[in-house]
């Protein structure tokens, strides 16, 4: 668990980049439906619309990307940015040596396996930019110190850190050549048993859509249901001028469901962290969630609110995925049909709406209110009752420690002396922070004087393990644990 929440602290810095790309795509798409719908780009508007969509699509096209950087550096003891060089070496790497150009030629018998041959199609997703992520952080963390004999000397320390997370990335990559195919595989299968089951396996359907996100595999399930891997093609038929007649079952059944929870369930979401966040951080949780909650609402850009909690409170994405399952259900059951060609948002709920294919589109009304109050109301009562840390709740956002004021400004006298009262440098093993909290990890706690490290004008010494102190600093930490990272080099 300890792992997880560090994982999701770390996904922050990415995540905070996602918002803007879903608004400039959604503002894109409705200034230029032919971006969506195919055709001519005529006109400045039009010309103006490709351009912000492209701009949005960079980032989100490449998240994976983003994921390694960013948590290669969030995890990293010291928030280093050669921990995100060597998590970029590490994603180059594996998506390299994964391609499924590469993998046909170790393995010839892969190109002739429909799954197999897919799997590899969609190695380049988020859950290998975690991985990769981690692969740089924990190599930085382990080997940032290394040194070697005087004739590799060069490649001692943080240049090292690189090397080691490609020679890592090489053993994971053999590991997944065997993995990956078999989990892929198993999701594909697991969708051709979902499609007997009618309005229930459309839910069952949209719940291991969501639930697999973090991992990548969605895209699985997504070619099982949207397209024709196995002879549906739920995307393809709608946007074809099909109808339930054409096909053999009630066409746009696995697209529907994500519209009410997309445009209305995830603002209700979000404003439920708003309310149940601390008062001194609700600004923080409008900034995060409220701009993922418009991108969501206008295309269908999901991903900015779902990593900004999903590691953070795994139990409450769970909910979340349910929350999927029923609305999806209700959906195909209340006969409200419509598709999407990029995702279940207002861009394509209008222009879908006109297509043979397209039912009751009017209903999105009463749906997406309904939707917005469940969400609302479930998020609220999970996050309050289960104490669950959503953006603006995290343990380390003390009200109290926020109108700490540090009484002496000289913030390089203050950090020598609370490196004095634990012992010195090289009683020291680790160094982090948050907001009002230095967070050290030492090696032998007798030598820690907590009376000399409270001289330097601190609020407060907590020890929660043997080994742990952390100094209660107040909103200036950041200053103080700087130069108590320089005091210790």
């Amino acid at each position: 668990m300890k792992f997880l929440q560090r994982l999701g602290k770390a996904l922050m810095l990415p995540v905070a980049v996602l918002p803007i790309c879903g608004i400039l795509m959604g503002i894109g798409y409705a200034l230029c439906p032919a971006t969506m719908q195919g055709g001519d780009v005529t006109g400045i508007l039009q010309q103006i619309g490709y351009y912000l969509v492209k701009a949005g699509g960079a980032l989100i096209d490449n998240m994976a990307i983003l994921f390694a950087i960013g948590i290669g550096v969030g995890m990293s003891d010291d928030n280093d940015g050669t921990a995100g060089l060597a998590a970029l070496a590490s994603w180059l790497m594996i998506t390299n040596l994964l391609a499924t150009a590469n993998v046909t030629v170790i393995m010839p018998s892969i190109a002739e396996n429909a799954d197999a041959t897919l799997a590899f199609d969609k190695i380049a997703n988020p859950f290998i930019g975690i991985i990769a992520g981690v692969i740089g952080a924990m190599c930085y963390n382990k080997f940032k110190g290394t040194k070697l004999p005087d004739w590799l000397s060069f490649f001692s320390g943080k240049r090292c850190v690189a090397i080691v997370a490609g020679v890592v990335s090489i053993v994971v990559s053999v590991v997944l050549l065997f993995v990956w195919p078999i989990v892929f595989g198993a999701l594909i299968a697991l969708g051709e048993a979902i499609v007997s089951l009618d309005a229930v396996g459309a839910g069952i359907y949209a719940f291991f859509n969501r639930l697999l996100i973090p991992f990548g595999l969605h895209h699985a399930l997504n070619n099982v249901f949207w397209f024709d891997t196995i002879g549906l093609g739920d995307l393809t038929h709608f946007w074809a001028g099909d109808t339930s007649a054409d096909v053999t079952w009630s066409l746009g059944m696995y697209m529907s469901g994500f519209f009410p929870c997309m445009m209305f369930g995830v603002p209700g979401a979000a404003l439920a962290m708003i309310h149940t966040a601390k008062s001194n951080k609700k600004k923080v949780a409008i900034g995060l969630v409220a701009s993922a909650a418009v991108a969501a609402f206008v295309c269908g850009v999901t991903e900015p609110f779902e990593f900004g909690f999903m590691f953070l409170a795994p139990a409450l994405y769970l909910i979340y995925a349910l929350l999927y399952a029923i609305f999806t259900v209700i959906t195909v059951l209340v006969g409200f049909r419509a598709g999407f060609s990029f995702s279940a948002g207002a861009t394509d709920l209008v222009f879908s709406a006109s297509l043979p294919a397209a039912q009751n589109t009017w209903m999105i009304i009463p749906l997406g209110i309904a939707a917005f109050l469940v969400f609302y109301v479930v998020f609220r009562f999970a996050i309050v009752k289960f104490d669950l840390k959503t953006p603006g709740r995290e343990d380390d956002d003390q009200e109290a420690e926020k109108k700490v004021v540090l009484s002496n400004d000289n913030f390089t006298q203050v950090a020598s002396i609370i490196l004095e009262g634990v012992g010195g440098k090289d009683n020291v093993a680790t160094i982090d922070n948050c907001i009002t909290r230095l967070r050290l990890e030492i090696k032998d706690y007798t030598k820690v004087d907590e009376a000399k490290i409270k001289s330097a004008g601190i609020a407060g010494v907590i020890r929660p393990g043997k080994n742990s102190v952390q100094v209660i600093v107040g909103t200036k930490v950041q200053f103080v644990a700087d130069e108590f990272k320089k005091l210790c080099r």
